[in-house]
C-alpha cells in the first residue's frame, strides 16, 4: 500500500473513531458510523444490525440516501436470518458482492425487481469487539460491479474501528433502559404500595402504567373466578367510562391469550395481527396499537394490565417490560387490598355480631382491664361504656380462680373456660350469669373474650323445679305410706283369691316403685346441698343383687325378658346406705330393661377389683347411647330424644351418680350404637368385718346382725 494510501486510511480510521467515541447512546452511535461509511467507502443506502449476547437483533439503523427509516422487529428478523447479513452472522467473515441478482445469499425485496432498482453491488461485514459479535455493517450501491476488493478491505478496518464504539454504547443503552425501566418500576411501586383500598389501588396502577407508557387509555381486569371470564374492573384516559364491567369470555381475545400463555404482548399495528378480534374491542376508541401485561401474584395469572395507543405512536422497546413489571407490583398489591377488604369486612361482622348479640360480651387483656364491651353489657349491668372500660373484669363479676387459674395461667393454656358466678351491677343489686371466656385475637392483640349469660330466669326456674320436688315429696309421703299399711294389710286378709292377690302385687309393685321415685328425689336434693351419707352398713353385694333382680321381675317377665347374673361367687361385704344401694341397681335394670327390645337380654354382675371396691356392672343389647350424651344422662331431668326412646322424668341416672359419688365410688358407661350398653359402678367395701343377712321389711333392705 503506496504511503498516500496508508496516510488517507489513517485520517479516515481517526475521523471515524472520532466521530462514534463521542458518543455514547446507541442510535447516534449508529447514524455517525454509517454516515461515514456511506462517506468514505460508497454507496446509497446502508443498514447496521446490532445483535445481543445471545445473537438475536436488538436495534438497527437503516438509512436511504441521507434519510433514516423505520423498521420493524420482522423485518430485523428475516435481515439476520435470511439475508446476506444473515450469512455474514453465521460465517462471522465479510462478504462482497458484485452483483446481488447472481448472489441467492442476497434476500431480495420488492425493490429488487427489474421494473425497480433491479441488480445492485453489495458489502457486508460483521462487527466483532472482543471476539463478540455485536453487528453487522451492510453498505448497497444501486449499480452493479460499484464496489471492488479495495472497498470491502476499507469497510474491514471501518468495523474493526468502530465496533467497540458499538459494543459500549449498546452496554450503555441497555444499561440506560435498564435504569429507566426499574426507576419506572421503583416509582410504580413506591406509588401503587401506599394504599390497600382497593379502589385507590387500581387508581394507582391505571396512572402509573399510563405515566410510564404514554399511552391515551389504560384499563384493568382480573379474572371472576365462577365464571373464569375477564372482568375490567377499572381504566383511565381518552373514553375510558365504557370500559369498567366489561366481560371477556375466559380464553377469548388478546387478553385471553395472555391469561393462558402468562406472557405479555405488543401488537404494534392491531389491523395487521389476525389474533385481533371483536372481543378486544373497547366502546367508543379507535384502537391502533395494544400492549397487555399479565397481572401475577404467588405466580398466578390473576389478571391483565392493558395500554392502548402509545401517544408518539409505537410502543417503546422496553415497554413491556415495564409492563411486566408494574403487572407483578400490581398482582401482590391487589392481592394485599382484597386480603385487607375481607379483613375490614370480616371485621365488621364482628362488630355487628358483638353489639347485637343478646348476651353481654366484654373484652379484656391479659391484666382483666375492660377494652370494649357491647349494649347488652351495659343493659345488664348498668354501668356506662365509659365506666366499663375504666374498670376490670374481677369488679364485674366474681371471678372463679379455680376455673381461671392465678392470673389466667390455666385460660391462656387451654384457650377457654366455663362456670357460673355473679354478676355486681351498677345499683348495688346482683344477677347469677354463666361465664364463658375465650382467648381471642382482638384489634390484633392477644385478648380474652367474656360472654356474661344471664341466666336469672333458669335459677328461678330451677327454685321452683325444687319447691315443686320437695311439696311432691312431703305431699305424697304419708299418703303412700298408707296406702302401703293398708296394702299390707290386705295381703294379711286375702289367701285364696288368686285374682284379688295378682292385683294386691301390681298395686305393691307399684307402690313400691313410687315410694323409689320419692325417695330418690329427696336424695338427689340432699346429696346437691352437699349432705352426708350417714345411715351405711356392711352388706352382701350377692343378697343386694339378687333382691334387685326379684323387685324387677314383673317388669322383665312383661317384656319377655331374660337377665343372668354373672357375679362372682363370693365378694366382701360393702359399707353402704342399703336403700340408697337398692335403689341404684333398680334404677339400673329398670333403665336397661326399657331400652332393651322385647324379648332380649340383660346382665348384671359385680366382682372385686382393688381390695377396696367392689365393682358392678348392668349391661343390656338395646339400642346404645350416642357419644355426645353419654356424660348428658347423668344430669338432672335429662332424657334421650327420639320417637321410639320411652319417656320419664330423667331423674333415675342422676340419682345413681350422686349416690355412687357420696359413698365415695365411681360410676360411667361404655356403649356401642345398636350393640347395646354397659353401666359401670363401684361401692367400697366395709373395713370392719361384720356379717349379716337381709331381709324384706316394709319394702327397704336392712341389715339383721347375726346371733
Amino acid at each position: 500500500m503506496s504511503e498516500d494510501r496508508t496516510r488517507s486510511l489513517l485520517e479516515l480510521l481517526i475521523n471515524v473513531s472520532r466521530e462514534v467515541a463521542t458518543a455514547l447512546d446507541l442510535r447516534t452511535v449508529l447514524q455517525r458510523l454509517l454516515f461515514a461509511s456511506i462517506q468514505h467507502v460508497g454507496g446509497e443506502r446502508g443498514s447496521i444490525v446490532v445483535m445481543d449476547d445471545a445473537g438475536k437483533p436488538v436495534d438497527a439503523t437503516i438509512v436511504y440516501g441521507k434519510q433514516f427509516h423505520e423498521h420493524t422487529t420482522q423485518q430485523l428478523r428475516d435481515t439476520v436470518e435470511r439475508g446476506l447479513a444473515g450469512w455474514v452472522v453465521q460465517h462471522r467473515k465479510p462478504v462482497f458482492v458484485p452483483d446481488t441478482s447472481k448472489d441467492e445469499r442476497w434476500l431480495r425485496r420488492a425493490d429488487d425487481s427489474i421494473t425497480k432498482s433491479g441488480a445492485k453491488s453489495a458489502l457486508c461485514v460483521p462487527l466483532m469487539a472482543r471476539e463478540r459479535l455485536v453487528g453487522v455493517l451492510t453498505l448497497v450501491h444501486s449499480v452493479p460491479n460499484a464496489f471492488t476488493e479495495e472497498h470491502l478491505e476499507l469497510m474491514r478496518a471501518i468495523a474493526d474501528q468502530a465496533s467497540v464504539a458499538v459494543l459500549n454504547a449498546r452496554l450503555y443503552t441497555e444499561s440506560q433502559r435498564t435504569a429507566r425501566v426499574m426507576s419506572a418500576l421503583a416509582e410504580g411501586a413506591a406509588a401503587i404500595n401506599t394504599s390497600l383500598e382497593i379502589q385507590d389501588v387500581w387508581r394507582r396502577i391505571l396512572n402509573q402504567t399510563m405515566q410510564a407508557l404514554q399511552v391515551e387509555t389504560v384499563a384493568l381486569a382480573l379474572i371472576d373466578n365462577a365464571s373464569n371470564d375477564l372482568v375490567f374492573n377499572a381504566a383511565a384516559g381518552h373514553n375510558s367510562g365504557n370500559i369498567p364491567g366489561r366481560h371477556v369470555p375466559g380464553g377469548q381475545g388478546l387478553a385471553g391469550l395472555v391469561v393462558r400463555d402468562g406472557h405479555g404482548l405488543v401488537v404494534p399495528n392491531v389491523s395487521l395481527d389476525p389474533r385481533y378480534s371483536e372481543a378486544d374491542r373497547f366502546g367508543g376508541i379507535e384502537m391502533r396499537s395494544i400492549a397487555i401485561a399479565p397481572i401475577q401474584s404467588q405466580g398466578k395469572v390473576i389478571g391483565v394490565l392493558q395500554a392502548v395507543n402509545p401517544i408518539s405512536g409505537s410502543f417503546d422497546p422496553d415497554a413491556l417490560l415495564v409492563m411486566t413489571g408494574l403487572g407483578s407490583l400490581a398482582g401482590t398489591t391487589i392481592q394485599n387490598a382484597q386480603f385487607f377488604e375481607r379483613l375490614q369486612k370480616a371485621h365488621q361482622r364482628y362488630r355487628e355480631l358483638f353489639e347485637d348479640s343478646v348476651d353481654p360480651i366484654l373484652i379484656t387483656d391479659w391484666e382483666g382491664r375492660v377494652l370494649e364491651a357491647n349494649r347488652q353489657a351495659v343493659i345488664l349491668s348498668g354501668y356506662s361504656n365509659e365506666q366499663l372500660h375504666s374498670m376490670s373484669i374481677d369488679q364485674l363479676h366474681e371471678v372463679k380462680w379455680n376455673k381461671t387459674g392465678l392470673n389466667f395461667e390455666t385460660l391462656r393454656r387451654d384457650d377457654e373456660c366455663n362456670y357460673e358466678s355473679v354478676l355486681h351491677q351498677q345499683n348495688g343489686g346482683t344477677s347469677p350469669i354463666e361465664v364463658h371466656a375465650h382467648r381471642v385475637e382482638f384489634e390484633e392483640t392477644d385478648s380474652v373474650q367474656w360472654i356474661l349469660r344471664d341466666i336469672t330466669e333458669r335459677k328461678e326456674l330451677d327454685d321452683l323445679r325444687d319447691d315443686m320436688i320437695a311439696m311432691i315429696y312431703h305431699d305424697l309421703r304419708s299418703p303412700l305410706g298408707n296406702i302401703v299399711s293398708s296394702l299390707e294389710m290386705l295381703g294379711g286378709m286375702v289367701h285364696e283369691d288368686e285374682t284379688i292377690r295378682s292385683m294386691l302385687s301390681i298395686a305393691t309393685n307399684s307402690t313400691a316403685r313410687i315410694q323409689r321415685l320419692v325417695n330418690s328425689l329427696l336424695d338427689i336434693n340432699r346429696l346437691e346441698s352437699g349432705k352426708e351419707i350417714v345411715d351405711q352398713a356392711a352388706v352382701d353385694p350377692l343378697a343386694l343383687i339378687r333382691e334387685a333382680i326379684r323387685d324387677v321381675e314383673p317388669a322383665l317377665n312383661g317384656r319377655q325378658q331374660r337377665i343372668e347374673n354373672k357375679s362372682t361367687l363370693v365378694l366382701p361385704l360393702i359399707w353402704v346406705d342399703v336403700d340408697m344401694a337398692h335403689r341404684i341397681l333398680i334404677n339400673l335394670l329398670e333403665n336397661a330393661i326399657k331400652f332393651t327390645p322385647v324379648q332380649g337380654r340383660l346382665e348384671i354382675g359385680a366382682q372385686t377389683t382393688d381390695g377396696l371396691f367392689v365393682k358392678f356392672w348392668v349391661r343390656d343389647n338395646g339400642p346404645g347411647i350416642p357419644l355426645a350424651d353419654r356424660e348428658r344422662i347423668f344430669d338432672k331431668f335429662t332424657r334421650l330424644r327420639g320417637k321410639e326412646r320411652p319417656g320419664g322424668l330423667g331423674v333415675g341416672l342422676a340419682f345413681c351418680r350422686l349416690a355412687v359419688l357420696g359413698h365415695g365410688g365411681e360410676i360411667w358407661v361404655e356403649s356401642e350404637l345398636n350393640q347395646g350398653t354397659t353401666f359401670w359402678l363401684t361401692l367400697p367395701v366395709a373395713q370392719k368385718k361384720a356379717t349379716g343377712q337381709l331381709k324384706r321389711q316394709t319394702g327397704r333392705l336392712t341389715l339383721k346382725p347375726s346371733e
